[in-house]
């Protein structure tokens, strides 16, 4: 049996460097790395924000951008849950799963709860569904939404260097995605997941 890379990988500009986009991981306040007379070091803590700032959402469903998100803007949908696009990501896929109604983890009520392990593998090998992925790698953070949304994050097949932890700071500084992949990847997992259930909204 004979591998070949996929058109993902075939794209990229292999042995050269990325270069670090100002808007990108450089600028994050919680980048922990600076460049200090030409030395890669740590930065140092900052002193610590209490109260925490507001996540968006935290007011309630009214103040929530993914309550106030029509439905038919989601890859897919059924009853209780959406997934999602993630705008401008720099992977084969990048989608989040997130419960239509107003909820984060520790108040998911308990028939939500029992679907969503189900309702992750589904994700996941729906993202797994669109060419050349190898992995799907499921994060979930919370600290800038009160509304529950898992990650999903395709790892390319081959890309061994993009195993592990640092896949969401790749995703950042790979090359753009085509819009006709991207598409194409987008109603790959719609449709994947409309199989068992629920409705595909991309073309």
């Amino acid at each position: 049996m004979t591998f070949e890379p996929s058109e993902f990988v075939r794209r990229l500009a292999v042995g050269e460097r990325l270069s670090v986009p100002v808007e990108s991981v450089g600028g994050w306040e919680t980048f922990p790395f600076e460049v200090v007379d030409g030395e890669l070091v740590v930065k140092p803590l900052l002193a610590p924000v209490l109260p925490e700032p507001k996540r968006d959402g935290e007011g309630g469903a009214g103040e929530c951008v993914v309550c106030r998100k029509p439905v038919v803007e989601a890859l897919w949908a059924d009853e209780h849950w959406r997934v999602d696009a993630v705008g401008g990501a720099r992977l084969p896929a990048v989608v989040l799963l997130q419960p239509r109604g107003h909820y984060d983890l520790a108040d998911l009520p308990a028939a939500r709860s029992a679907e969503l392990g189900p309702l992750l593998q589904r994700a996941e090998r729906a993202v797994l569904a669109v060419d050349g992925v190898a992995r799907v790698h499921v994060n979930r953070w919370g600290d800038g939404g009160a509304h529950l949304h898992f990650w999903l994050l395709a790892r390319p097949a081959g890309l061994t260097q993009l195993r592990g932890t640092f896949l969401p700071l790749w995703e950042e500084l790979l090359p753009p995605v085509p819009e006709s992949e991207r598409l194409s990847a987008h109603r790959r997992i719609a449709t994947t997941l409309a199989a068992g259930g629920g409705t595909a909204y991309v073309p």
